[in-house]
């Protein structure tokens, strides 16, 4: 057991915690029970972390005492247990894309994550986006990320190299209403833009068709809230 907080395997987990650390080693850190029964079972799980070993685990366990693993928390409560995890070196897309431009609330992209894969969106391509391995949005997700590929990469780049994929950006105030879209390509990307400004002018120039959710008495939607109705519409086609 591992109880010094100077060891220099628990001081690497510690640095986990922030964003450059994780982006540098290629590792991340998701905890409780729920999460690490996702990570095992997609695949993600390197190592397991706990105060003892854990019957559905039979590879390394890395032994840390209560009073550490309580430092590496980011819960007041939990049952104090994580797996470190290897985020993917390479994803590729799939049919159902959602590029995310500029989301910087990390709730908005749990729920997205998590609609995402409730709506068959296999793919997540992200530009400016609050860290997808942070733990509040790997909470938030309920562990969905680990069902899709999610790829970083500037959304002007994606769309130029994809052509083949039907693009719709989002707007506010114009575009087709969402209820009138019935998709005739398979291959569909919807794009998703920041809380205050959504989608930049520049991306929403290269897409096919602005689309936009007309509401009765409310001026806007959560952007979390906004690209799951979107998604589920386009779950029926």
């Amino acid at each position: 057991m591992i109880d010094s907080a100077q060891n220099p395997r628990f001081k690497q987990l510690l640095k986990l915690k922030q964003k450059k650390q994780r982006l540098e080693e290629g590792l991340f850190l998701v905890e409780g029970e729920h999460l690490v029964e996702e990570a095992i079972a997609s695949g993600y799980c390197e190592l397991l972390i706990a105060n003892a070993a854990v019957p559905y685990w039979n590879q390394d366990t890395l032994i840390l005492s209560p009073v550490l693993l309580k430092q590496l928390s980011e819960l007041e409560s939990s049952k104090l247990i994580f797996a470190l995890c290897r985020i993917p070196k390479e994803q590729k897309p799939g049919k159902r894309v959602l590029l995310l431009d500029g989301i910087q609330d990390p709730g908005n992209l749990g729920t997205l994550i998590r609609s995402a894969a409730a709506f068959d969106f296999d793919t997540i391509v992200y530009e400016n986006t609050v860290d997808v391995y942070s733990q509040k949005v790997i909470r938030s997700s309920q562990g969905a990320l680990f069902k899709l590929s999610l790829i970083s990469m500037e959304l002007s780049a994606f769309i130029n190299a994809h052509k083949d994929y039907q693009y719709y950006g989002t707007s506010v105030n114009q575009g087709l209403d969402v209820r009138d879209i019935v998709p005739k390509n398979p291959k569909i990307a919807i794009v998703l833009g920041n809380e205050g400004q959504g989608v930049r002018e520049d991306i929403l120039k290269l897409v096919n068709q602005v689309i936009t959710i007309p509401m009765a008495k409310a001026e806007s939607l959560n952007v979390g809230v906004a690209g799951s109705i979107i998604m589920y519409h386009f779950s029926l086609f």
